[in-house]
């Protein structure tokens, strides 16, 4: 596990006091090769300023590498809790698997990277959706 996270933004806000960092304007975080962009961020710290959990939203957009695979997706809201290594991506949930050409679906996808496991789910009774192709 990477220990540096990078990122950049137009604007920055701080609240000390709540522990929370809101950043907007071409948000770009870089960890490792992951790269998650948005157009915001809010991240939540710890009481000693660690970072615990990152909240992107507003045309979010991520390329992560599990397990020498390559993914990128996209959704309303994209989360990522650092002690956990999971991404969780809320609303219009969309993942691409760039080798195989493997694509997901759903309302939320749950990236579980310590444990290998996706998980997808909807709501509203529309089925969750996974498209491959046969060879």
């Amino acid at each position: 596990m990477a220990d540096k996270i990078e990122v950049k933004a137009l604007n920055f806000y701080w609240d000390e006091n709540a522990g929370k960092s809101v950043l907007s304007g071409a948000v770009v975080v870089k960890r490792d090769r992951d790269i998650l962009s948005s157009d915001e961020l809010v991240i939540f710290m710890d009481k000693s300023r660690k970072p615990v959990r990152y909240e992107a939203q507003k045309n979010a957009k991520f390329n992560i590498k599990l397990k020498n695979k390559n993914y990128k997706g996209s959704g309303d809201k994209f989360i990522y809790i650092v002690n956990e290594d999971v991404y969780e991506i809320v609303g219009n949930a969309f993942i691409h698997e760039l080798e195989s050409g493997k694509k997901l679906y759903g309302d939320r996808i749950i990236v579980d990277r310590k444990a290998s496991v996706y998980r997808v789910q909807s709501k509203d009774n529309k089925p969750a959706r996974f498209v491959f192709e046969l060879k």
